[in-house]
């Protein structure tokens, strides 16, 4: 399985106009914390997204903790920004948002200039594509960790949670190769090869296009 990429696209979406030193001025250790305040609070108004979406339980210890995590962000904008269509539009938005902000800040790190109208419509189209590579991301961990928690703990309190985020993503694969010998699901498998394959082939392809289209 490959690893998640740290900030490659980031990196080279800012590399055109990085002034000498950036990173080395202010130290790699601001980069760490930037990383992780914005990973964090990206990937969890993401698995909020998604557990609205898949009709998934939060009464759970994750479901608790991403509501308190997100709630001070997530219940302004949606008196604004409602659901529609069982979709919550202003989890959505903010996750967005977030990896936008991720980038930009990022890019400040790495000492580049001011931006123009041009360098800003780059930049929430790279937002929207690693917040793309991060939901896919997202699927690989959750689809991997379900198939583990099946064998060693499957009632434990998160097995609703996991269960209801990969069932539709299961489901399809499991009517076409059904478990072999009646025990052996390789669904959970499929799934995360599929995904390996949507970052390394259209999703790829679509950073470099993007990227290669604002140099």
């Amino acid at each position: 399985m490959r690893s998640p990429p740290a900030a490659g696209a980031v990196n080279a979406f800012w590399a055109a106009g990085r002034a000498p030193g950036g990173v080395a001025m202010v130290g790699p250790a601001l980069k760490f914390l930037l990383d992780t305040a914005f990973g964090l609070l990206t990937y969890a108004l993401l698995l909020r997204f998604a557990m609205q979406w898949l009709r998934a339980p939060f009464r759970n210890p994750v479901g608790q903790a991403l509501t308190a995590l997100t709630d001070w962000a997530v219940k302004p904008l949606r008196r604004v920004l409602p659901g529609f269509r069982g979709l919550d539009w202003s989890t959505l938005l903010l996750a967005w948002l977030a990896q936008f902000l991720w980038l930009l800040a990022v890019g400040w790190l790495l000492g580049s200039g001011g931006l123009s109208g041009t360098a800003v419509a780059a930049l929430a189209l790279v937002a929207a594509i690693e917040l793309l590579k991060a939901a896919l991301w997202l699927l690989i961990i959750v689809v991997f960790v379900q198939a583990i928690l099946s064998w060693v703990a499957p009632d434990g309190p998160v097995a609703g949670l996991l269960n209801a985020l990969t069932y539709r993503f299961l489901a399809p694969v499991r009517r076409i190769v059904p478990p072999l010998g009646g025990t052996l699901d390789l669904s959970p498998l499929i799934v995360i090869v599929l995904a390996q394959l949507a970052l390394m082939l259209p999703v790829h392809w679509l950073e470099t296009v993007v990227l290669g289209a604002f140099r």
